[in-house]
């Protein structure tokens, strides 16, 4: 009786029908590409060049795994196909090994191939508008969202990213009622979207003479920073008020009417902007805020799975909502999505959130593979 891995002569498929047809047809499309790119007239047009460029670098590496695994489809019938005759026992067995390192090299590749069909998220590459807010807990919880947004500050730092205030409420003793910043860098909504929602902290307050753990929240919003063609935004639709300045922020503050609040009379979204000296310069800052929140709204109508998306990620800001626990009694850090627990919160509170991170990229990979994404 002839060995199992000798029963077929025919091109070895380890994908389904269903997924054969997407990557022969991603690599049409890549074909397509190619000889866009060939056509001289397409500099010309610099939005439909960089669509053609992007779509060809975005397809590229699934038409390379796609292909070597086609080659090695074809190998590993070939050794079948040639085993079928051998009467050598040596090279009947490098055959066989052919054959089993093959077959091995296949499964890798589909699930390559798998990943690398996930549609990939368009904002992934964008700068982004964070805003950290404090909720259940009073001053304390004024205190955690100042922590936040100082841990912010650091992974941006470990990052390479650069940070923009566009507007901090501070109060006293050090807390932040409400921040509001912008960080810019390659890839940094890939990584801070993952921090959107409530962060519970339980800790003894520096003004507790007992000793008793208090658990206090903040809430965390990420939201894509898009350019003006993304959004239309009508003039007539903006109600724009400017008043004083409030808190730390140099000479200027309570004596120029440099803080702009914008108002968007359709949508109900109010902006505020004081962080810099100049009205313009806060305008402008406060506008970029707006684009963000109502380009959240326009993907919030367009897609369903991701409706009321901001409101799911700040929650209530109740004790009970949470989506990670920073125990500093226990030195200890859980995210509750994912289930992962690290003993190293100061280490995550001067921005390594890097484990994080990583864990819930699988998490969401591992997901819309599950799904058929």
């Amino acid at each position: 009786m002839q060995p199992r891995w000798l029963l077929s002569t025919t091109w070895v498929k380890t994908v389904d029908d269903g997924l054969a047809q997407r990557l022969a047809d991603v690599e049409a499309t890549f074909e397509e590409t190619l000889v866009q790119l060939t056509d001289r007239d397409l500099a010309s047009d610099q939005n439909l060049y960089r669509e053609v460029t992007t779509r060809h670098a975005e397809l590229k590496p699934i038409v390379e795994a796609f292909r070597s695994h086609r080659a090695i489809s074809t190998e590993i019938a070939e050794a079948r196909e040639l085993a079928g005759t051998e009467r050598d026992p040596e090279m009947a067995q490098y055959l066989a090994e052919t054959v089993a390192s093959g077959l091995e090299r296949l499964v890798g590749i589909e699930a390559d191939l798998r990943a690398l069909l996930i549609p990939k998220d368009p904002d992934d590459d964008k700068d982004v508008i964070v805003e950290v807010r404090s909720a259940a807990g009073g001053d304390e919880a004024a205190l955690w969202a100042g922590d936040l947004y100082r841990m912010y500050e650091r992974f941006a730092e470990r990052s390479g990213w650069r940070i923009e205030p566009i507007d901090v409420s501070v109060t006293g003793g050090g807390g932040v009622k409400e921040a509001t910043f912008a960080v810019k860098g390659k890839g940094a909504y890939s990584k801070l979207k993952f921090e959107a929602g409530p962060h519970r902290v339980q800790r003894v307050p520096k003004t507790e003479s007992q000793g008793r753990i208090h658990t206090s929240m903040a809430t965390v919003a990420v939201l894509p920073e898009v350019e003006a063609v993304d959004v239309e935004i009508l003039e007539n639709d903006l109600i724009v008020e400017t008043m004083r300045s409030q808190g730390p922020g140099g000479q200027s503050v309570n004596t120029t009417d440099s803080a702009v609040r914008i108002t968007h009379v359709p949508s109900g979204i109010v902006v505020s902007c004081q962080d810099e000296k100049s009205q313009l310069q806060n305008k402008i800052k406060a506008m970029r805020v707006l684009r963000a929140r109502l380009y959240q709204v326009q993907l919030e109508e367009q897609q369903g799975e991701r409706a009321a998306a901001r409101k799911s990620q700040v929650g209530t800001g109740d004790r009970s909502e949470k989506i990670r626990t920073y125990n500093f009694k226990e030195n200890r850090v859980t995210d509750h999505r994912i289930g992962l627990t690290v003993h190293s919160l100061p280490m995550v509170l001067d921005g390594d959130l890097a484990e994080f991170h990583s864990a819930l990229a699988e998490n969401d990979m591992a997901r819309k593979l599950a799904e058929g994404i």
